[in-house]
């Protein structure tokens, strides 16, 4: 097996295939010829670079299949070089590649030195791009906001509310209960520009509808019976920092045009008063809704969707959190142990299976709750599965098969790891592999205990 970085080359002529081919010494050169077998090559050795003719059988006079095998190549493997070569319309073909993705364009007749600068350049910064998400990837056990978290789900959408965070646009959280998204809402308030104002936070479903627009807008004295004072809403609060509205789905359509009106022209108006008060507040929204579904039925207005969800970021339930379960089932019980004083130490291996395997319905919140009781409820020092009160249930696998693998081998030891609280030797035994094994395993996954 060799270690040289592998190059795919499609292009359907066989004279100029064999010298691409032999051009390329320092690389694993790997050839097609049309569309299938591109893609064939690329599910099987998942090459860093291709170069593509755009000129492929069965329109090798024109561009089409050039451009699906483009388009194919970067849907199953969307980190690709693909440098495009082609002798049809030079212009239009490389505006068009460049447009749909493609690395680099070289129009024909080829120069293979100046060809051969480009492959290495495109190796290199496929290198650095791979090494960048590695090292964005290694789990340090906490993330943005102090949320807690080793899984490259989770972590993946911290890193994207990170790059958000600096633009001030309304970004809204989509996930179930007790997913962390206030706590993912105050980590995006704390990276912003705004960090120095207020955060304030309202949850709409548990105001009712008569007083959230006071608590929204804030209002006037005297406006209604009770109003002994000009009250500031939340959104006034905010001023210069960042409003989380939770549960945005729940709040009454006609509150949705005076919130959309907010937004359109960043001024409000208290309630019972007549004068515009411009405010700065950026909103970062939340539901466990499907908006889509609500805005279809029409109880969410489209043009205020439309507003509040300029980035929508999607959070993943914890079943879905590789090995996150068993970290925070420990972080929660190290918390409730010392406010508790209470003797529990550890989780016994019976209960890190079942925390492992169950389905968590109810999320972190759930977690939360079951780890408290199990506290309190544990009589050795152990926190058992009976004192959790969790029956066993079935792990899921994922789907190519060498990233299938991966993506398995990476789950298994995170959880394995997260069992063993870190023990290499516990781990070993767990996962059914010699410690030289293991370590092997770590280090070709860039994982840490």
């Amino acid at each position: 097996m060799t270690d040289k970085p592998k190059l795919l080359i499609v292009e359907d002529d066989l004279g100029l295939q064999r010298q691409l081919r032999w051009a390329y010494e320092g690389y694993e050169v790997l050839t097609a010829i049309d569309r299938a077998t591109a893609l064939d090559a690329v599910r099987a050795a998942e090459p860093a670079v291709v170069t593509l003719d755009l000129g492929l059988p069965p329109d090798a006079d024109g561009t089409s299949e050039g451009f699906a095998t483009l388009a194919e190549i970067l849907r199953l493997k969307p980190d690709t070089k693909v440098i495009v070569a082609s002798g049809h319309g030079a212009r239009e073909s490389a505006l068009q590649a460049i447009a749909d993705g493609a690395w680099d364009f070289y129009a024909k007749p080829i120069e293979i030195d100046a060809l051969g600068l480009i492959v290495a350049r495109a190796f290199h910064v496929h290198a650095l791009e791979a090494e960048n998400r590695r090292l964005a990837t290694r789990a340090t056990g906490t993330a943005l906001g102090g949320m807690i978290t080793a899984s490259p789900e989770m972590l993946k959408v911290t890193r994207t509310i990170e790059r958000v965070a600096g633009a001030d646009v309304s970004v809204m959280l989509l996930g179930a209960s007790g997913t962390g998204k206030e706590v993912l809402a105050r980590g995006l308030h704390d990276s912003s520009p705004r960090r120095g104002g207020a955060f304030v936070a309202i949850n709409c479903a548990a105001i009712p509808e008569t007083l959230l627009e006071s608590e929204l807008f804030g209002h006037e004295k005297g406006a209604f019976t009770g109003a002994i004072k000009t009250t500031e809403g939340k959104i006034e609060q905010a001023a210069g920092g960042t409003l989380f509205l939770d549960e945005i789905g729940d709040v009454p359509l006609p509150l949705q045009v005076k919130l959309l009106r907010f937004l359109q022209e960043r001024t409000i108006e208290r309630i019972g008063g007549r004068k515009a008060i411009a405010v700065d507040t950026r909103i970062v929204c939340a539901t466990h809704q499907d908006v889509d579904a609500m805005v279809a039925s029409g109880s969410f207005r489209e043009d205020l969707y439309y507003r509040l969800a300029e980035i929508v970021v999607r959070i993943p339930s914890l079943a879905e959190r590789s090995g996150d379960a068993v970290l925070l089932a420990q972080h929660f019980l190290k918390s409730y142990a010392k406010s508790m004083h209470a003797a529990v130490t550890g989780l016994s291996p019976d209960a890190r299976a079942a925390i492992a395997a169950w389905g968590w319905p109810g999320n972190v919140r759930e977690l939360e709750n079951r780890m408290k009781r199990a506290v309190i409820m544990a009589e050795g020092k152990l926190v058992t599965a009976a004192d959790l009160d969790l029956a066993e249930g079935a792990a899921e696998l994922p789907l190519n098969l060498r990233a299938a693998r991966e993506s398995a081998d990476r789950s298994a030891i995170a959880q394995a790891l997260a069992r063993a609280e870190g023990n290499i030797s516990n781990t070993a035994k767990l996962l059914g592999v010699s410690r030289p094994t293991l370590y092997d395993l770590l280090k070709s996954y860039d994982l840490h205990a």
